[in-house]
């Protein structure tokens, strides 16, 4: 018996040690675990608040700009508990960067600390950041106005609209049992530690002696930091876990588990099975639950019975793995999104790429269409195959235009447009679209105004609203797709917010499908947004609708119940048939022949084929040509000759772009002529690449539109406007 009780000792201890080891192990690792996803939950809050930010500082952008600048709107704003929902600073900024009005909703921010911490942000460009008040850390988001299209000379000024930090960090506090400090420099400006935590910390942050474990009052913490960005001082936020709760769990459980040794030496070997057996199974099966959870497991079963520490601490572990699992869903949903928008712009990119070489391709084979029928006679049998020839081009032609509008690289030019004539060519490609089961009806407005607007953007906003309706109806309906002269006057103008009073176009898309409900048409217009399948839709059709309307100065209003079907109306506002500065097309036309031409015109073009198509376009029009592969050989060729009227030029080219090209050579011809001509244009260049007076030929391009272009830049003054890339 006395031996079996030494046993029976010896193993309780052994086990004792082994159980606490291991446990210290785990608790140190639950501890780092459970800090670093406090810090990925507060940073997927700071985020959400960013967002919010940035649409409260869209919306006062608006309002700021209807009212041109006036710094009265930002005290309105702040009186309006709809525009100041959320938000506790808002400020707003001349185009001199001077901070004119200001109006917080806590304590005071003085206007000197206002106008420093904003200049440091104009000064490195930052559209948010953390700004200090000397009393409360901000978090801030700033939107410039503008007059019009962006620019250095348009800007009104910006506007800053900001969401203060409690400094007891209420909000942490009630996300995540862990500590939370903002850090500002060296000084502690929020948290959710005692006051004399809080100052014992700052006297360590200023003395530069902690790392990742501090104590505080006594009590040890792990401590995890992440920098914020856009602050005149560094700016941090700190997650201090405690270890005291984790070893005083530990020592509770070396008591318990000492007395139940000593139990087992006095009740004998049966009652010590029963009481072993009793909880070191519910700790075994913790144990493996953790495991589990280590590889990535959620779903392990893990039952707590009773109401011991052990059960209390699988109860615990379980909504410890509850709040892992939730998470890791935000986790992955951030990263679905991330790979999206990156799947999205990888087939961006290579659709214009694919793209742009078949332009090239399809100018070598338009333009070789155009020679042979310029060779054969009326009655020739190829005639009819050239015709062939032709036409397919030209449809070919369509369709790259329609994939570099899905890629975002295509060349926008706004014209003076007839709605009706723009949807009825557009009927023949619609009604593919459309299934049998749907049926379709195009209303043409009588007298219809004019719009100006690109018109394959326009084609983008009907094609995505026809695909749209024609998802919104799976089994059947109707689809009406109408046009009409509106005008509108303020009675109306209230049922539709984004309108004013005037007249407009209105294109409606009217469908019979399930409809939306009111929660629904409330974010249809958000990016990523969708209510179909996963995998079927990107939520980028209707945000791309919007801002195509918006580029075009119009404004779209959608009228929906559940499955009473959808109207969509689509307000463009009604310009005069060909505005005062407007160029015209030019009403004449290339020879067919050799003209009386002298001038000198430079090609320049990476592609062979292309190159000497449109040099033989240019000596059949009798003008002298020179040829180069790259812009580098254009300099040289342009050293060794006379004097060069013309510049052709394409826009990518490798060695030197076309810009570049160009830049060069008007320094030294400053009546040179230039022509851009492209099917597409690099993803997320800026304007301001291209030179003022400069034209531009798509491709693919015919010996007509060639040759016009070049007669039109020798013989026109252009009124010059920077080509526009929709991004």
């Amino acid at each position: 018996m006395v031996s079996l009780a030494v046993v029976i000792v010896g193993l309780t201890w052994a086990t004792l040690f082994i159980v606490r080891r291991t446990a210290e192990g785990r608790v140190q690792r639950q501890i780092q675990e459970e800090s670093q996803n406090a810090m990925v939950t507060f940073q997927v809050l700071e985020h959400g608040h960013l967002v919010a930010l940035m649409r409260k500082a869209d919306l006062l952008a608006s309002l700021v700009t209807l009212r041109n600048g006036d710094p009265s709107a930002i005290e309105d704003a702040g009186k309006d508990p709809w525009q100041s929902e959320d938000c506790d600073l808002l400020a707003l900024a001349d185009a001199s960067g001077k901070i004119v009005a200001i109006h917080t909703t806590m304590d005071g921010f003085p206007m000197a600390t206002a106008q420093e911490v904003f200049s440091h942000a104009l000064k490195h460009r930052n559209s948010t950041g953390w700004w200090y008040s000397g009393t409360r850390l901000y978090q801030v988001v700033l939107k410039p106005l503008y007059s019009g299209t962006p620019g250095k000379n348009n800007l009104l000024g910006t506007v800053i609209v900001g969401r203060g930090i409690d400094p007891e960090a209420t909000e942490l506090r009630r996300v995540s049992p862990s500590h939370v400090a903002f850090r500002y420099g060296n000084d502690i400006v929020a948290s959710t530690l005692s006051l004399y935590q809080q100052q014992e910390f700052t006297a360590q942050l200023r003395s530069g002696v902690w790392k990742d474990r501090v104590t505080l009052d006594g009590e040890g913490f792990f401590a995890s930091a992440v920098e914020l960005s856009g602050s005149a001082k560094p700016v941090s936020i700190i997650v201090l876990k405690s270890y005291n709760d984790a070893l005083a769990y530990l020592e509770k459980q070396n008591q318990l588990l000492g007395g139940l040794g000593i139990l087992a030496v006095l009740m004998g070997g049966v009652f010590v099975f029963v009481i072993s057996d009793r909880f070191t199974r519910p700790l075994a099966r913790l144990v493996e639950g953790v495991q589990a959870l280590e590889k990535g497991d959620f779903s392990y079963p893990v039952e707590a019975e009773g109401s011991d520490e052990v059960a209390q601490v699988t109860r615990a572990f379980d909504r410890m793995r509850k709040t892992l699992r939730s998470d890791e869903s935000q986790k992955q949903q951030l990263a679905e999104q991330l790979r999206q928008a990156q799947k999205m712009e990888a087939v961006g990119r290579l659709a214009g790429g694919v793209a742009h070489d078949f332009n090239n391709l399809l100018t070598i084979i338009k333009g070789h269409g155009d020679l042979m029928l310029d060779k054969l006679q009326a009655n020739d049998p190829l005639q009819r195959n050239a015709n062939q020839i032709e036409k397919a081009a030209d449809r070919a032609a369509s369709l790259t235009r329609q994939l570099l509008a899905f890629s975002r690289m295509q060349v926008l030019e706004p014209k003076v447009l007839d709605l009706n004539v723009l949807v009825a060519e557009m009927c023949s490609l619609l009604k593919r679209l459309v299934r049998e089961d749907i049926s379709f009806t195009f209303m043409a407005g009588e007298s219809l105004g004019r719009v100006k607007a690109d018109p394959g953007q326009i084609e983008q906003v009907i094609m995505n609203l026809t695909v749209n309706a024609c998802d919104a109806m799976p089994m059947g309906g109707k689809l009406i797709v109408e046009t009409r002269n509106v005008s509108v006057d303020r009675a109306f103008a209230r049922t539709r917010p984004a309108l004013t009073p005037g007249d407009y176009i209105r294109l409606t898309v009217e469908d019979t499908g399930h409809g939306m409900d009111a929660a629904t048409k409330e974010r249809i217009f958000e990016p990523f947004f969708t209510t179909k399948e996963l995998g079927k839709g990107t939520g980028l059709g209707l945000a791309t609708v919007y801002g195509v309307v918006k580029q075009s100065g119009g404004c779209i209003w959608v009228e929906s119940e559940p499955e009473k079907g959808s109207r969509f109306e689509v307000y463009l506002p009604v310009v005069e048939k060909a505005e005062e500065g407007e160029e015209r097309p030019s009403q004449e036309s290339a020879p067919k022949g050799a003209a009386n031409h002298s001038e000198a015109v430079l090609i320049v073009e990476d592609e062979e084929a292309v190159r000497e198509l449109a040099a033989e376009f240019m000596e059949h029009a009798g003008y002298k040509v020179l040829t180069a592969g790259d812009g580098k050989e254009a300099l040289e060729v342009a050293k060794s000759s006379g004097p060069i009227r013309v510049l052709v030029t394409d826009i990518v080219m490798p060695n030197m772009r076309g810009p570049e090209l160009a830049k060069l050579m008007k320094e030294s011809r400053k009546n040179l002529k230039v022509i851009y001509m492209s099917g597409y244009l690099e993803f997320n260049k800026a304007d301001d690449e291209f030179l003022e007076g400069s034209y531009f030929l798509q491709k693919p391009f015919s010996r007509e539109s060639l040759v016009s272009k070049v007669d039109e830049a020798l013989k026109r003054k252009r009124v010059a406007s920077p080509v526009k890339q929709l991004v």
